[in-house]
């Protein structure tokens, strides 16, 4: 990941912020392990602005920059191993089922060789630390790693169509439409890809319905439970 000129700023900006990251712990004397966290969710539940809570919460308590790897990764990801965007925007639909019968509906990269780049970024990512992987299947991918921690946000199907509804500006009936197409989508993807089902609690350390819990409350929990959990107690300001 060394060329950023053709990104949005403030993509730009985090992907390469990883980069210096990266760097600044590799002349550290001593190397640290430093947390990562995982957020998966139910589609309608709203992830990326707890990831931003959470960011807030864990630069403070650690003094050290944090960063959120989300959609906009994975489009870097695709740049760089040039794997058509739309391809990655599709993962699970039909030229995937395609792929099945022995039909290449792309024409360069399959979507299993996609994930797997992508997969392979996102587990580095993860092994420097300080990092907020929003969705990307990043529990199961980063299970058995020590320094991640894996959580989950729910809500019942018609509290995330209303929450969709809202925050896209839809009528009930096509936010309806998206929660159930996606959901699907989402979690055919993951047991397509990772043998896995995402829904599995035994998959993430704590699952929060967002029904039940405003997203403050749920990243004061989060930085909570890892500040109290974290092996190295030197990471976290008490």
């Amino acid at each position: 990941m060394s060329n950023f000129s053709s990104l949005p700023p403030s993509v730009e900006q985090r992907l390469s912020a990883w980069v210096n990251l990266q760097e600044r712990f590799a002349r550290t004397p001593v190397p640290r392990v430093r947390p990562t966290l995982t957020l998966s969710r139910e589609y309608g539940c709203e992830a990326f602005p707890l990831a931003q809570r959470l960011q807030e919460r864990f630069q403070d308590a650690t003094d050290e920059p944090w960063n959120i790897y989300d959609k906009a990764l994975v489009e870097q990801v695709a740049r760089e191993e040039r794997i058509p965007l739309d391809l990655l925007k599709n993962l699970g639909d039909l030229s995937r089922r395609l792929e099945s019968l022995g039909l290449d509906a792309t024409g360069h990269v399959t979507h299993d060789e996609a994930f797997t780049k992508v997969a392979a970024v996102l587990k580095q990512v993860a092994g420097v630390g300080n990092a907020i992987i929003v969705g990307r299947g990043g529990a199961v991918l980063c299970k058995g790693m020590r320094n991640c921690f894996h959580f989950r946000l729910v809500a019942p199907f018609e509290a995330r169509v209303a929450s969709l509804a809202r925050r896209r500006e839809l009528s009930v009936e096509e936010a309806t439409r998206r929660v159930r197409d996606e959901s699907r989508a989402r979690e055919d993807f993951i047991k397509a890809c990772l043998k896995a089902n995402v829904a599995d609690p035994c998959h993430y350390d704590a699952v929060f319905n967002t029904a039940r819990h405003e997203l403050d409350a749920v990243a004061t929990a989060i930085a909570a439970y890892v500040g109290a959990v974290w092996e190295d107690p030197s990471t976290f300001r008490r």
